[in-house]
């Protein structure tokens, strides 16, 4: 509180948060009450005084040598010390008696802090070396303390050849624990495992004092050739974790399997998982994604984006609302209006802590750099003992069976001359992300909950929504999302070229007026993409900033005739697969393959499930009558009510 803000082109001062709503006063007396949610993620918001750094951009970071990156860490906790005492930032202990701030001045810090470095070893430290890496990093954040001059550092490994260089690795890997292993006989290993692995005489190895260099710049430091192999003798940490009295203060990860299956990109059925954070005092999901359970979760930078950045504040998000909103079930949960009220309200915050259930598996050094600069801490989740689950875990297998009720219901029932799939599944990914979104907004965060009870309260069970509200009201101060710019900047990047069709990326083409000065050229730019959304990418110009392009037919997705050609070509694929297992793989084009229409009957509805009509009077018993080839009579009535 007392906070001043700007919203709707005018200064305000905070004076209350209840029930979170926010109470505004302005300069001339006028005054408004608004949700939190609403008011941090409307047009123009920003806090006055508080310009937050921007996150550091994962492919500058993974450029960045090791010795460089640890540089910069470590003037950033020397710059946090100098600015507050401490530091690991404010409530990390008590402050040292020469950075005192109630003892010295700010340039009486920064000396002590400049004599200090110089006993460290650091060379050519002043005090006014330390007020200029201070005062960049107030404006550039973490990048800011980069040393700009090993960006393009060598490889340690130098111009030595990959197959080299993985027998070096295996041959550490085989004398790893050996006390008397030494260096010499590590190149030795390697020399047998070359010509064992792509023949003798077939790979050209450097000469031995290369390979020296090379063994030692393979090797752990802390486990060199001869050394006794490290073993983990700490004791695990006893207790459950801390507990959480703000929103947003600790958020736990975790993936659950979703009983539903959904229909791939190749038109055959994935088994699906979700994978969602949830905020461990409100219980409420601040983001949630879906992808296939064979590919493992989603990167964390993805769930950032998800989570940290409100969805009106993301580029093209009401028309691709639209989009998905069309072409649903025909019974929804709520209208479009009711549905972007509701999602501009929905929590959304950048957490303080993440609880990372699948372990550093996937973590780089790019996401590290990111929740730093963010100021987010990572911690793995607390071990378990077999067959128990994480209370996180619970939640989201309970909420993963409670979607599948609707989606199944959701579903629209099967008619007379409609026929499923083999494997059950009726809904694509896409969709099947959207209704979750949908479903997550209007029921989950409005269902009461039983860990969500207030001791003096036993039998009133909250809703996450509402529990969010209380937290608000009770801990006087509210989480800040990121920008809309920010969610481009979160997301996996790659390089690709523009052709003169666009980009390419996962089979799809995006193309956009903005690149039509690009094209052709053999500069390869930096792409940022969803890896499970690919309605648009983020192509970042010459000009330094992310500009949205969208999928060249996106916008011919949701047609009727569109959505009837991809279940019909879901069908032709089944069918095919069908064959092919029937047949004991024979492959197109053999005598065997050459069968009848009768016999090749291909089954009905691929992607969004069957829609084709019966051919009337045409066969007895309840059983509708296809055409010759599998190509049943189009029924437009019928189609209508798909979409």
């Amino acid at each position: 509180m007392g906070a001043q803000v700007r919203f709707e082109d005018r200064a305000w001062q905070v004076t209350g948060l209840a029930d979170g709503r926010v109470y505004l006063v302005a300069g001339d007396g006028a005054s408004a009450c608004m949700l939190a949610a609403r008011l941090v993620a409307a047009p123009g918001f920003a806090v006055i005084g508080a310009s937050a750094a921007p996150p550091v951009t994962p492919v500058l970071w993974e450029a960045v040598p090791l010795a460089a990156q640890e540089r910069a860490l470590a003037w950033l906790r020397h710059i946090r010390e100098v600015e507050t005492g401490l530091p690991g930032g404010p409530g990390s202990g008590s402050p040292r008696p020469e950075y005192d701030p109630q003892r010295f001045t700010l340039a009486e810090r920064e000396a002590a802090k400049a004599q200090e470095l110089t006993g460290l070893g650091w060379a050519r430290v002043s005090r006014a070396t330390v007020q200029r890496m201070r005062l960049v990093h107030g404006r550039q954040g973490l990048w800011g303390l980069v040393d700009k001059r090993h960006l393009r550092s060598p490889s340690p490994t130098g111009r030595t050849d990959e197959r080299v260089v993985a027998a070096v690795l295996e041959a550490l890997r085989r004398c790893r624990g050996r006390r008397k292993t030494t260096t010499r006989q590590v190149i030795e290993l390697t020399e047998q495992i070359v010509a064992d692995t792509h023949g003798p005489g077939r790979v050209r190895l450097p000469a031995r004092s290369s390979l020296y260099r090379l063994v030692k710049a393979l090797a752990d430091p802390a486990e060199p050739p001869g050394s006794p192999a490290r073993t983990a003798t700490a004791a695990g940490r006893a207790g459950g974790p801390p507990a959480a009295l703000r929103p947003a203060e600790r958020v736990h990860v975790a993936t659950a399997r979703l009983p539903v299956g959904a229909v791939g990109e190749d038109g055959a059925g994935v088994e699906v998982a979700v994978t969602a954070a949830l905020d461990q005092a409100s219980g409420c999901v601040l983001a949630a994604v879906l992808h296939p359970e064979q590919g493992g979760p989603p990167e964390l930078s993805v769930l950032l984006a998800e989570m940290a950045v409100p969805q009106p504040l993301r580029p093209g998000w009401p028309a691709l609302l639209e989009q998905a909103h069309a072409g649903g079930p025909e019974r929804r949960l709520m209208s479009l209006p009711d549905r972007i009220e509701s999602t501009a309200s929905r929590p959304v915050a950048v957490p303080e802590t993440l609880v990372l259930d699948w372990g550093p598996t996937g973590i780089t050094s790019a996401h590290l750099s990111v929740c730093e600069s963010l100021g987010i801490s990572l911690e793995p989740a607390p071990p378990r003992t077999a067959g128990a689950a994480s209370g996180a875990l619970r939640t989201l297998q309970v909420l993963a069976g409670l979607f599948t009720r609707h989606a199944m219901a959701a579903r629209p029932a099967v008619t007379a001359g409609q026929e499923g799939r083999a494997d059950g599944v009726y809904w694509s990914m896409p969709q099947l992300q959207d209704l979750l979104d949908e479903w997550i907004t209007g029921v989950w965060h409005h269902r009461p909950q039983e860990q969500l009870r207030h001791p003096l309260l036993p039998r009133a069970g909250l809703t996450p929504k509402e529990m969010w509200q209380v937290l608000l009201g009770a801990a006087g101060r509210v989480p800040l999302p990121l920008a809309g710019q920010a969610y481009g900047e979160l997301l996996p990047a790659r390089r690709s070229a523009v052709t003169e069709s666009g980009i390419r990326l996962g089979g799809r083409r995006y193309d956009d007026a903005c690149l039509d000065e690009h094209r052709g050229r053999r500069d390869r730019f930096e792409v940022h993409h969803h890896p499970h959304d690919p309605r648009q990418v983020f192509v970042r110009l010459p000009d330094g900033q992310l500009h949205v392009v969208p999928w060249a037919q996106g916008e011919h997705g949701l047609r009727p005739f569109d959505e009837l050609l991809r279940r019909r070509t879901g069908t032709v694929l089944a069918h095919r697969a069908a064959g092919a297992r029937a047949d004991g793989g024979v492959q197109p084009g053999s005598d065997r393959a050459c069968l009848s229409p009768a016999t090749a009957q291909p089954s009905e509805a691929a992607g969004r499930g069957g829609a084709g009509g019966a051919v009337p009077g045409a066969a007895s018993g309840g059983t509708a009558a296809v055409e010759p080839g599998g190509w049943s009579v189009y029924d437009a009535e019928a189609e209508a009510g798909q979409w």
